[in-house]
């Protein structure tokens, strides 16, 4: 029995059938399984610019299989255009509103299957938590990475116009040279280029089962792609009446793609996103399996932030198969399950190196001998903090607190040059209840190090860096101010203690006195669905979903 039976069978569902056949379908295709195509399309973004064009063989691929495509769309906010102001509030707001709407499109309609086309770095998440959520069939394809910028003999990403941004308060470049950086920074279409949240988000669904392994390797612009699509629509047509995404999604496979994350240096974004996946697969999911891997992974790839390569090098290297292999030889996977009906380790067998790629490296000769995520607990951070150490030193760090607001207030006094090497910056009210819609810090963390302050100041914050953030950056803190979290008692001048070695993060404050003194400020209202989700969102570190618990 389908689930789409309850809108083609039986006389009462006439008025369903005549509607359906009021788009083409005949008596034939009402015995087929009904598969949604949601497109996260946008023509505001190079990132998901050209799911649309996706979309074509990826329905063709569906009705080859036997199978009728639905085409859907979705919401999607671009981090890269909402940074730095009050739009980002939006950004991981859209991830619940995706998953919602993509929930919505299935059980509105009764749909067997679905297959969500995904770029900018929410709608990756989104997706697999929708598919766990309905608990059917289905795949996620990444539209793919953008191409690189190209400036004289330099590689380009976004990355480098936020750091170009802090190069040009400091003096070092001027107006020319910005928007030099700026023209050639983004070539086309595609997600952003490095290791950040996009590329991150993507390999890890990958490696937890639910994207075909491969298919999010091959770049936006690729005259490959199509063809890519149009397999993925095959295989969702063929198996739209088979195992359910939520099947694949377990302790396992999360914890291949926790070890993936931290193998390849990847954005602490992920910590939020697979706890939220875990959470809607109803898969219990402890963050603190980051720190455990990134004592025992080390990183084998060299890709930007922290280092030299792009998501594009990675894919012309061999990939994520070939990455995946390296860890299988060392014995860091688990085999499991995937999307495509065979196993994870079934996928890596046919990984192929590309002769003189210096990409991805080998686990006994890695790039970094240990993981690039910590989870840090402490006075300042009950619930927990993330820690990313991917671009640098596991050390201990303290210094006095300078002690911010907001993140506008933060990037004005570091645009001034009134942050030094030694501060521990504070951003507070920027999780995700007080922002609302926990905020990146990557204007403030680019600025710093465009001069030369990187891994030179800590900066704390209980909102989110994006994965083209690199320093010594803490995010995730936990609870978050708003909710009387420690963060709203610090004062400036305070010393903070960072200490990654044994896990803590501390002030040396007398809390019940500054508790007694000083006051959470209160709840901004930005109306409508900043509103709603400041009401119901959970803490950070349990994934900064809207579910609410079950009682009893």
């Amino acid at each position: 029995m389908k689930r789409s039976d309850a809108i083609t069978k039986g006389p009462q569902k006439a008025a369903a059938r005549a509607m359906l056949r009021g788009t083409g379908l005949t008596d034939a295709d009402f015995e087929k399984p009904m598969v949604a195509v949601v497109s996260t399309y946008s023509s505001v973004m190079p990132c998901n610019m050209h799911l649309r064009t996706l979309a074509g063989p990826l329905c063709d691929g569906i009705r080859e299989s036997g199978a009728v495509p639905f085409e859907f769309g979705a919401p999607v906010v671009t981090d890269g255009i909402s940074m730095g102001h009050d739009g980002m509030r939006a950004s991981l707001i859209s991830r619940e509103v995706i998953a919602d709407s993509i929930e919505l499109c299935v059980r509105g309609h009764a749909l067997d299957a679905a297959v969500i086309l995904v770029g900018c770095d929410k709608t990756i998440p989104a997706a697999a938590m929708a598919l766990a959520r309905l608990d059917i069939p289905g795949a996620v394809l990444y539209g793919g990475t953008i191409g690189k910028g190209r400036l004289g003999d330099r590689d380009l990403s976004i990355q480098d116009v936020f750091e170009a941004v802090g190069q040009h308060a400091k003096g070092d470049i001027d107006d020319a040279g910005l928007k030099a950086v700026e023209e050639k920074a983004c070539p086309g279409a595609g997600a952003c280029g490095g290791q950040f949240t996009a590329n991150t988000m993507a390999m890890a669904l990958a490696f937890l089962g639910v994207a075909p392994m491969g298919a999010g390797d091959v770049p936006a612009v690729h005259p490959d792609k199509p063809g890519v699509a149009h397999a993925v629509g095959l295989l969702a047509g063929q198996q739209a009446l088979g195992t359910s995404i939520r099947s694949l999604i377990t302790p396992a496979s999360l914890r291949n793609a926790v070890s993936a994350v931290v193998a390849s240096g990847g954005s602490t974004n992920a910590v939020l996103h697979l706890a939220a996946i875990a959470a809607e697969a109803g898969v219990d999911f402890d963050i603190d399996i980051f720190d455990e891997l990134s004592r025992e992974v080390p990183v084998i790839t060299d890709l930007k932030p922290g280092g030299r390569y792009l998501a594009q090098d990675m894919s012309e290297a061999g990939g994520c198969r070939l990455f995946g292999a390296r860890l299988k030889e060392a014995g860091l996977l688990e085999d499991t399950m995937t999307v495509t009906g065979r196993t994870l380790f079934e996928e890596l067998a046919e990984a192929e190196e590309t002769p003189g790629q210096d990409v991805i490296w080998t686990v006994d000769k890695p790039v970094k001998e240990t993981g690039g995520i910590r989870i840090l607990y402490g006075d300042v951070a009950p619930e927990g903090a993330v820690l990313k150490t991917s671009g640098y030193a596991d050390r201990a760090f303290s210094g006095p607190a300078r002690v911010f607001d907001c993140e506008e207030d933060c990037f004005a006094e570091v645009q001034a040059g009134g942050i030094k090497s030694g501060d521990v910056v504070v951003i507070r009210y920027e999780g995700p209840k007080g922002g609302p819609g926990m905020r990146e810090m990557l204007a403030v963390t680019a600025a710093l190090a465009g001069q030369g302050l990187a891994g030179d100041v800590a900066l704390i914050t209980d909102g989110r860096f994006s994965g083209a953030s690199h320093g010594y950056v803490i995010g995730h803190a936990s609870p978050e101010a708003a909710a009387g979290g420690p963060l709203a008692y610090l004062k400036d001048g305070d010393k903070i203690s960072i200490d990654p070695a044994s896990r803590r993060i501390d002030a040396d404050i007398p809390w019940e006195e500054r508790r007694a003194e000083m006051s959470v400020r209160p709840q901004k209202s930005y109306g409508g669905v900043f509103d709603k989700f400041a009401k119901l969102v959970g803490s950070a570190s349990r994934g900064a979903v809207t579910l609410q618990e079950k009682k009893g």
